[in-house]
């Protein structure tokens, strides 16, 4: 490949521009207050609003916000926790952190997110909750998973991680159940350097998931008069990465647009191609694209002429079965196998502009 053509990387981080963001962020840092305080409070009122959803809570990472939603729905020790291994290793490692057992539930090869008939299969007298993840911003099948939630009286916790501004049912993402989470990690949709927030459908989850954040305090009451009941943690928000958030809220449309607008290119340009199948979907399924996946045949041999031309992509996450801290968890996964086998994530974020968009259409087309 030729040193001047220019790289298309997998991700890339928007941030606000300079003008609208440092004197914010000088306000704050020089406020005298940079902990806890009303930015954290504004921010959650101003995402809620965002993602529909108006009981939310801010923390400093996604995988916290997980680990109390798991906390607020019941788990602990000897509970089992229906999930995903197609996914990051936060989601599933919160739910050690709880002290329960990961059940691995198999996918829909078509898409990477969870089959609700395999859900259904592992559902036993110790299940607690059913973790769903959006995998790539595509809508899991939500209409089939509450339903059968509901059926068993089992909470859902979405992690939508990658799913921000996606839909489900003509519906912001995350409204459909118990807990939704999204993450503000680094290269997310949003970021705010690093965070999470958790969207609480019942509004009385809110007392204690701010004592949970904070030690098992609440930083309401007088300190020397409080009692703490519980064990607590220190995973709250502080109000600088809230005006980063506050200021990234005012810009995000656009973004989100654009990954939407790439995705939905590449759905109608790709479709086709020999060696390359797209994935599917529900009909009430709208993606935010956080990257783009394709199957592909030869996987491995596409990927390394894409990256001979400088196209960016990866399979991002490492199928978290294989790994030795979930051993215990270790069972047959036939969807899974097709999916992790032929999956290639390739950009369609903000950064993708039509002209990038094409050239890689272009490269697929010219085949490996």
């Amino acid at each position: 490949m030729s040193d001047s053509v220019a790289q298309i990387p997998l991700f890339k981080v928007f941030m606000a521009p300079e003008a609208a963001l440092l004197p914010r962020l000088r306000e704050v840092l020089y406020s005298g207050q940079i902990g806890e305080g009303p930015p954290v409070a504004e921010f959650e009122q101003r995402f809620g609003a965002f993602v529909g959803q108006p009981q939310v809570l801010s923390f400093y990472s996604g995988t916290a916000a997980l680990h109390v939603a798991l906390l607020l729905a019941g788990v602990g020790p000897g509970a089992e926790v229906i999930s995903t291994a197609m996914t990051a290793e936060p989601t599933n490692l919160a739910i050690l952190h709880a002290g329960a057992q990961v059940v691995w539930a198999d996918v829909d090869p078509r898409n990477g997110n969870l089959a609700p008939g395999a859900i259904a299969a592992k559902i036993t007298p110790r299940t607690r909750a059913i973790m769903v993840v959006h995998y790539g911003g595509v809508p899991a099948s939500m209409a089939a998973i509450r339903a059968l939630a509901v059926s068993h009286g089992l909470p859902v916790i979405e992690d939508a991680a990658h799913a921000l501004g996606a839909r489900y049912a003509g519906q912001p993402i995350g409204g459909q159940s118990e807990y939704a989470m999204y993450s503000l990690q680094a290269i997310k949709h949003l970021t705010t350097v690093d965070g999470g927030m958790l969207a609480c459908r019942n509004p009385t989850d809110l007392p204690r998931g701010r004592r949970l954040r904070w030690f098992g305090i609440d930083r309401a009451a007088p300190r020397t008069e409080v009692d703490v009941a519980e064990v607590g943690y220190k995973y709250h928000m502080n109000n600088v990465t809230a005006t980063i958030g506050l200021v990234q809220l005012e810009h995000i449309r656009p973004v989100i647009a654009r990954h939407i607008a790439n995705g939905k290119y590449f759905d109608a340009a790709l479709r086709g191609i020999a060696g390359i199948e797209l994935c599917a979907w529900d009909a009430a399924a709208e993606p935010s694209y956080w990257f783009y996946t394709v199957l592909a045949e030869r996987r491995d041999e596409l990927a390394r002429r894409l990256t001979e031309l400088g196209i960016g992509n990866s399979l991002a996450h490492k199928r978290n079965d294989r790994h030795s801290v979930f051993a215990a968890s270790r069972c047959e996964l036939p969807g899974l196998d097709r999916f992790y086998d032929a999956m290639l994530h390739i950009p369609c974020g903000w950064w993708v502009g039509d002209a990038e968009r094409e050239r890689i259409a272009d490269a697929l087309r010219q085949g490996w």
